[in-house]
C-alpha cells in the first residue's frame, strides 16, 4: 500500500508543476461553461413570452368591447400587441413583414350587435396559410364563442328575473365561470424542473457536459507522465525492485482519479454557488456520478498513458477520444434533441451516461435512484478500461 501512495504522490507532484493540466482541468471548461452558456441563452435573465404577439384595434366604445379586450389580454395563446398611434394599415404592413402574428380591428357597433344577438364580425389581418393563423384562429373563435354564450345566458336570465339578477350582473357572472370550470387539466412539475426552466436550463446541461469533457482532455498530462517514465526507463527500473506491477498500475491510477475527482469537486462547488446549477438538490447523487465517472475517466486515462509510445500519441490518444465521447455523449447538445438511433449509439460513449446522472439531478428533478443505472454503466467502464490497462502493461513487459 506503501508503494501505491509513493507512486500516486509522486505522480500528482509532478502533475502539480505542469501549468497545462490547470489550464485543462478548470480553465478551459469554465471559460466553455460560459461560451456555450451564453450561446444557449442560459445567462438571459429576461422574462420570455412565448405566444404570438397580435396587433389590436378597437373602434367601438361599447362595455361588451372591453369585456372582448379582457378576454383576450388573458388568452395564453395571444398576446395584444397595442399601440393607440397605429393604422388598420399599419397592421397590414406589420403583418405582412413577420412582425405581428395576425392583427385584430374592433369595427364600430361591434358590442351592440352582440347584444341584439346579431351578426358581429371583426376584422382579422393575417396570412391563412401559416400555422400561427391556425392557432389564433382556434383561440379567436373559442374567446368570441364565450362572449356570445355569455350574453345569450345573461339574456335568458334577465327575462327570467330581472331584478334578482340585473343583465349585466349575469353577464359578469358567466364569464367568471369559464376562469373556474368544474373540470380542469393541471400539469404539475418538480421544483427542481421549474427552478431550471426559470433561467438556467442551459447551464444544467452545459455545466456537466463541459466538466466531463475537459475531464477527458485534461488526461493528456496525466498520460504523459506515464509515456516519460516508459521513455526514461523509469518504469522498467521500478520492476526491478519490490514493487509489483499491480501496484505501479494502482498508483497511476489513484493519483489520475484523485486530479480528476478534485476537478469535479472544484467545478460542482463553482457551477452550484456561481452558476445556480443545483447540484446539490441530491448530495448523495451527485456525490455518487461524480466519483463513479472520475474512477472512469481515470480509468481511461491510465489505457491512454500505457498505449501511447510518445507525448504526441498521449496528446492524440486523450483529444480523440474526448471529442469522440463528447459528441456522442451529448456533452455538446442534448441526446433528447437527437433520434432515438442516435441516442442508442451515443450511450456507447461514457460522457452520456455520465450526463444522464448529473442532468436527472440538476435538470430532471429526479432522485437517488436515478443515478443508479448510470453510476453502474460507469463502473463497468471503468472495469473495462482499468483491466485493459493492466493487460496492456503485463504484455508489454513481457516481451
Amino acid at each position: 500500500m506503501i508503494r501505491i501512495l509513493d507512486i500516486a504522490f509522486k505522480d500528482l507532484l509532478q502533475l502539480s508543476r505542469d501549468f497545462k493540466t490547470f489550464m485543462f482541468l478548470l480553465i478551459m471548461p469554465i471559460l466553455f461553461t460560459f461560451l456555450f452558456g451564453f450561446a444557449f441563452g442560459g445567462f438571459d435573465s429576461s422574462a420570455s413570452d412565448s405566444r404570438l404577439p397580435v396587433g389590436y384595434i378597437s373602434q367601438d366604445d361599447n362595455w361588451v368591447t372591453d369585456s372582448l379586450h379582457d378576454l383576450l389580454s388573458k388568452s395564453e395563446v395571444i398576446r395584444l400587441d397595442e399601440n393607440l398611434f397605429r393604422s388598420p394599415a399599419d397592421l397590414e404592413k406589420l403583418v405582412a413583414d413577420g412582425e405581428l402574428a395576425a392583427a385584430i380591428i374592433v369595427p364600430d357597433g361591434y358590442g351592440k350587435s352582440v347584444l341584439k344577438d346579431r351578426t358581429a364580425r371583426l376584422t382579422v389581418i393575417a396570412d391563412t396559410g401559416t400555422q400561427a393563423w391556425v392557432t389564433i384562429e382556434a383561440d379567436l373563435l373559442t374567446i368570441t364563442g364565450r362572449l356570445h354564450d355569455a350574453v345569450r345566458t345573461a339574456t335568458i336570465i334577465d327575462e327570467i328575473d330581472s331584478e334578482r339578477m340585473p343583465f349585466k350582473y349575469a353577464f359578469k357572472q358567466t364569464l367568471a365561470a369559464w376562469d373556474e370550470p368544474p373540470i380542469s387539466i393541471k400539469e404539475t412539475k418538480s421544483a427542481a424542473i421549474e427552478k431550471a426552466d426559470s433561467n438556467s436550463s442551459a447551464l444544467a446541461h452545459t455545466a456537466p457536459g463541459m466538466m466531463l469533457q475537459f475531464a477527458i482532455a485534461g488526461l493528456l498530462t496525466a498520460a504523459q507522465v506515464i509515456v516519460t517514465e516508459r521513455k526514461s526507463r523509469t518504469l522498467q527500473r521500478l520492476l526491478t525492485t519490490a514493487t509489483r506491477r499491480v501496484d505501479v498500475v494502482l498508483g497511476h491510477f489513484l493519483a489520475i482519479f484523485l486530479l480528476i475527482f478534485t476537478q469535479f469537486t472544484i467545478l460542482i462547488t463553482f457551477g452550484q454557488f456561481a452558476l445556480g446549477v443545483d447540484y446539490l438538490r441530491v448530495p448523495a447523487a451527485t456525490l455518487l456520478v461524480a466519483f463513479t465517472a472520475a474512477l472512469c475517466i481515470s480509468a481511461l486515462g491510465l489505457l491512454i498513458g500505457i498505449l501511447a509510445k510518445s507525448e504526441e500519441q498521449a496528446i492524440t490518444f486523450s483529444l480523440v477520444p474526448m471529442f469522440v465521447f463528447a459528441g456522442l455523449g451529448g456533452a455538446w447538445v442534448p441526446l433528447e434533441f437527437t433520434g432515438k438511433t442516435f441516442q442508442t449509439i451515443g450511450h456507447v460513449s461514457p460522457v452520456a451516461w455520465g450526463m444522464d446522472g448529473f442532468e436527472n439531478i440538476v435538470a430532471r428533478g429526479l432522485g437517488f435512484e436515478s443515478v443508479l443505472l448510470p453510476a453502474a454503466a460507469l463502473i463497468g467502464y471503468a472495469i473495462l478500461f482499468f483491466v485493459l490497462a493492466a493487460w496492456r502493461l503485463y504484455v508489454s513487459q513481457e516481451k
